[in-house]
């Protein structure tokens, strides 16, 4: 089931030259693991709550891609590059596949939550 690594950033203007070559860098980091970016950096249209930063997206196959991908040793040299000038939130989720059924969903948690 595909898997996605969620980035919310909240750049500092003018971004560091380090962000640079992070930004550089981060594709090469991806590729042995079928990663691609769905979204980078944009700004998003926020409908809830508060948001002042940008948003990265980015693809895997599966779960276990990107969780390889965030502990490979590429990826976990360059991330002093980012996290040391770009406060953000980094989290890693598993999408749900073509049949999901949100009603099914609710139905089946509202029964177990009556127990």
């Amino acid at each position: 089931m595909t898997a996605y690594a969620i980035g919310l950033l909240h750049p500092q203007p003018p971004l560091h030259e380090d962000v640079f070559v992070y930004m550089e860098r981060i594709q090469a980091t991806m590729d042995p693991f079928g990663g691609r970016f769905i979204t980078h950096g944009k700004t998003p249209e926020v409908h809830e709550g508060t948001f002042d930063g940008a948003v990265v997206i980015l693809e895997f196959p599966d779960m276990d891609r990107a969780r390889g991908w965030y502990d490979s040793p590429a990826y976990q040299e360059i991330i002093p590059m980012r996290a040391d000038h770009i406060p953000s939130v980094i989290m890693l989720v598993d999408g749900v596949g073509a049949d999901h059924d949100s009603a099914a969903l609710g139905a089946a948690l509202r029964a177990a939550q009556r127990g």
